[in-house]
């Protein structure tokens, strides 16, 4: 489905349109995660990994 076809299942959320009435079809997005979020999910991967290699030198 393109960007210019209305959803057919009325899926989208309506947004508000200038005249204060809601555009239907037009489809409206959470904002992108904030730096600190994604700060923690790398410091939680790079913790992760490190775990999984002294792990496996302890178990070597």
């Amino acid at each position: 489905m393109s960007d210019r076809e209305p959803d057919p299942a009325g899926t989208a959320a309506p947004v508000p349109s200038a005249d204060g009435g809601l555009a239907p079809g037009v489809r409206q997005y959470e904002p992108a995660p904030g730096v600190g979020r994604l700060l923690i999910w790398i410091l939680l991967f790079v913790l992760a990994a490190v775990a999984v290699v002294l792990g496996g030198v302890y178990f070597t």
